[in-house]
C-alpha cells in the first residue's frame, strides 16, 4: 500500500478558470507543484483522485494551482477542503542535516547527560528556524530551537535526538 504525505489543503477556488487556493504544508512548493507533477487529492468519504498540475503561481499566502482537464471553476469546486498529498516514493532527497517532519516527530530527545527529556510531538516554523515541541511526561511541553548549538545529533536509525540545553531553555520547575 502506498504511503502519502500532505503537501497542502485546498481552501477555495480562485477566479473562474479552474484555479484553486492551496495552503501549503510543504517546504518544496516549486518542486511539488511543478507542471506535470501528480498529486493525490483525499476527501472524506470519497475515493482518492489523482490530479496532474497544469500551472502554479504564488498569490499572497497561497499557492494557486490549476489541474489538467479542469478548465473551469465548476470542475474544481468539489475539491474544496480536500487534502493534496504526494506519494512517499516521490520524496525529494534532502541534503545533510535536513529532515522531513514525519522523520522527526516521535523521536526521543535526550540531553548531554543522556537524560530523557521526552518525545518530539510537533514542529513549529515561526521564522528564522524551526522550533521542536517536546512532550515531557508530567511536565509542560518544552520548546527547543532547531539550531546547531542546541541540536547536536539526529539519529533516525535509533529514533534519538541528542541536545545540549542552553541556560534557561527548559524550566524544570514545571
Amino acid at each position: 500500500m502506498t504511503e502519502y504525505l500532505n503537501v497542502g489543503k485546498i481552501v477555495n477556488t480562485q477566479g473562474i478558470k479552474g484555479e484553486v487556493r492551496v495552503i501549503s504544508t510543504t517546504d518544496f512548493p516549486e518542486e511539488r507543484y511543478k507542471k506535470g507533477e501528480v498529486l493525490t487529492l483525499f476527501q472524506e468519504g470519497k475515493a482518492p483522485v489523482e490530479l496532474t498540475v497544469k500551472s502554479h503561481r504564488k498569490h499572497k499566502n497561497f499557492d494557486l494551482l490549476s489541474f489538467e482537464n479542469h478548465p473551469s471553476i465548476n470542475d474544481v469546486e468539489k475539491y474544496r477542503d480536500g487534502i493534496l498529498r504526494v506519494s512517499k516514493e516521490n520524496l525529494v532527497e534532502l541534503t545533510e542535516n535536513e529532515y522531513y517532519y514525519h522523520e522527526i516527530i516521535g523521536l526521543k530527545v535526550i540531553d548531554e547527560n543522556e537524560k530523557e527529556l521526552g518525545k518530539i510531538k510537533e514542529i513549529l516554523s515561526p521564522g528564522a528556524n524551526d522550533v521542536w515541541v517536546i512532550q515531557r511526561p508530567k511536565k509542560k511541553d518544552a520548546l527547543i530551537p532547531y539550531i546547531d548549538s542546541v541540536v547536536q545529533e539526529v539519529d533516525l536509525e535509533n529514533g534519538l535526538v541528542r541536545v545540549t540545553l542552553l541556560e534557561g531553555l527548559i524550566d524544570d520547575e514545571d
